[in-house]
C-alpha cells in the first residue's frame, strides 16, 4: 500500500479530537477508500494536559503557526476557527510550503477564502472545506460536484442549529425567546456569547459561500442582508402555526436579472415543504438546478462527530490526489455577483405589530398599507404583548418588498406603535 497521508491537526477541541477518534476507528475502512492510510503525526492546541479520551502523547505537538513547517507533514487541517489571526497565518503559511489545507472554518472562507483558492490554484495544492457549511451533511461537494453540470437559480436553507433549536423548541413548548435561550446555553446548544448565530452572521457566512458555489461568483458576504430572530415572540410562532406555517431562520440565495439576492431572516415556511419539519439542532439545505431538480440536504449541522467526519472526508479526497479548484472553477472564472435590488422582490409577508389599545390605530396601519400598494390578505388581533399593548397580525398578497417597508417607514414614530414592527417573509417555494 502506498505511504500514509500524513497530516497535522491544529486545534483539539471536540471536533479536533473528533477527527483522531475517527481515525482511529475506522482507520482501515479509511486506508481502503482513500487508496492509502491516513495518519495524524502533530498536532497544536492550547491545553495539552487535557484528557481528551486518546493518548495525545503519540503525536508531536507544536505551536499552531509552525506545523506547515514540520518535515513530513502533507496536510494541515485548520479547526481553530476565526476568521483573522492564527487560523489565516496558518493557512497562509501551509499553502505558501506547498501543502493541502482542510478547515471547518466558516468565517476565514467567507472573508478571505477566494484569496487562499488562488493561492492554492497557483501552488498545486488541495484548499477543501466540507466542514465549514452544514457540518456532516456533504453540501459543499454536492454543489461543486454532484450538480456541477447543472445551472443553480436558487439555494436556501436552515444553515445554524443554535437558531433551529431555539424555535423549534418555542414551538414545541409555546416560551419566548429569552427563556428558550438561556435553557440552550445552560445545554450547551448556545454559547456564552450568542450573538453570531442568533443575530445571524454564522448562517450569513455559510451561504455567502453556498451562493459562490451555486452560481459561479465571487463570494460577497458585505452584502448578505442579515437578521436574527431576537425580536421572533411565541405569539409569532402560534400565529404562524393557526396560518399553516412554522417559522424558520432562512438563507436564501438567488439570481435576479441585475444581480444576486442573498438573505437571512426568519420566515414562515409552509408545512408541507421539508424545511418546515427540520428540528432542533439539525441543519437543512435545498438547491434547484435547471436539469436536477430540487435537491434536498438535511443532516446534523455541527457537533465533534458530524464535522469530524466531513473533516475527514476532505482528508480522503486530498490522499487520492483530488486537487481541483475550490470553488468549482478557477477563481479567475468566478463572476462578480453584483447587488440585486432586494426591494424588488416580489413575494407575501407577514407583519406583526404591538399597538396601543385604542380606537383609530387599525385604520391607521390599514391606511399606511394602502397608500404604499400593499394588500392585505389577512388581518388578525391578539390579546396582550409581552411587554405591554395588543399584537395585531397581518398577511399581504404579493407585493414588492420595498412596498411593506414604505409603508413600515410612513407607521414610523407612530405613537400606536408600543414596539417595532417584526417582517417575516413567506417562504413560497
Amino acid at each position: 500500500m502506498p505511504a500514509p497521508l500524513k497530516v497535522a491537526l491544529a486545534g483539539l477541541g471536540n471536533v479536533g479530537a473528533g477527527v483522531v477518534k475517527l481515525i482511529d476507528a475506522n482507520a482501515d475502512l479509511i486506508a481502503r477508500r482513500a487508496g492509502r492510510p491516513i495518519e495524524i503525526v502533530a498536532v497544536a492546541a492550547r491545553d495539552k494536559s487535557r484528557d481528551r479520551g486518546f493518548d495525545a502523547s503519540r503525536f508531536q505537538w507544536a505551536d499552531a503557526t509552525t506545523l506547515a513547517d514540520i518535515s513530513g507533514v502533507d496536510v494541515v487541517a485548520e479547526l481553530i476557527g476565526g476568521s483573522e489571526g492564527t487560523a489565516l497565518d496558518l493557512a497562509r503559511a501551509t499553502i505558501s510550503a506547498g501543502k493541502a489545507f482542510v478547515t471547518a472554518n466558516k468565517a476565514m472562507i467567507a472573508h478571505h477564502g477566494l484569496a487562499l483558492a488562488e493561492e492554492a490554484e497557483k501552488a498545486g495544492v488541495a484548499f477543501k472545506y466540507e466542514a465549514a457549511v452544514a457540518g456532516g451533511i456533504p453540501v459543499i461537494k454536492g454543489l461543486r460536484e454532484g450538480a456541477a453540470a447543472n445551472e443553480i437559480t436558487q439555494v436556501y436553507g436552515i444553515l445554524n442549529g443554535t437558531c433551529n433549536y431555539i424555535l423549534t423548541t418555542m414551538e414545541a413548548e409555546g416560551r419566548d425567546f429569552g427563556a428558550v435561550l438561556a435553557d440552550a446555553q445552560a445545554l450547551g446548544y448556545a454559547e456564552a456569547d450568542p450573538a453570531f448565530d442568533v443575530d445571524g452572521i454564522d448562517a450569513a457566512h455559510k451561504l455567502s459561500i453556498l451562493a459562490s458555489l451555486s452560481f459561479g461568483t465571487r463570494i460577497d458576504f458585505a452584502h448578505v442582508k442579515t437578521s436574527g430572530i431576537r425580536q421572533v415572540l411565541a405569539g409569532d410562532i402560534a400565529q404562524a402555526k393557526a396560518l399553516g406555517y412554522r417559522v424558520r431562520l432562512v438563507g436564501r440565495a438567488e439570481a435576479a436579472s441585475d444581480g444576486l439576492l442573498q438573505s437571512v431572516q426568519p420566515c414562515l415556511v409552509p408545512v408541507s415543504h421539508p424545511l418546515a419539519h427540520v428540528a432542533g439542532a439539525m441543519n437543512a439545505v435545498v438547491a434547484h438546478g435547471n436539469f436536477v431538480g430540487r435537491l434536498f440536504f438535511e443532516g446534523r449541522g455541527a457537533g465533534e462527530g458530524p464535522t469530524a467526519s466531513a473533516v475527514v472526508a476532505d482528508l480522503i479526497d486530498i490522499a487520492r490526489g483530488e486537487v481541483g479548484p475550490a470553488f468549482a472553477m478557477p477563481v479567475a472564472s468566478l463572476a462578480d455577483p453584483g447587488q440585486a435590488n432586494g426591494g424588488a422582490r416580489q413575494g407575501r409577508f407577514y407583519l406583526r405589530f404591538t399597538v396601543a389599545d385604542r380606537p383609530g390605530v387599525l385604520a391607521e396601519i390599514t391606511a399606511a398599507m394602502r397608500d404604499a400598494g400593499v394588500s392585505i390578505e389577512s388581518l388578525i388581533q391578539r390579546g396582550e404583548a409581552p411587554d405591554g399593548g395588543v399584537l395585531l397580525v397581518l398577511t399581504t398578497h404579493a407585493c414588492a418588498e420595498a412596498n411593506v417597508s414604505g409603508a413600515l417607514a410612513q407607521l414610523g414614530g407612530s405613537a400606536s406603535l408600543v414596539g417595532a414592527p417584526m417582517l417575516m417573509p413567506i417562504l413560497d417555494v
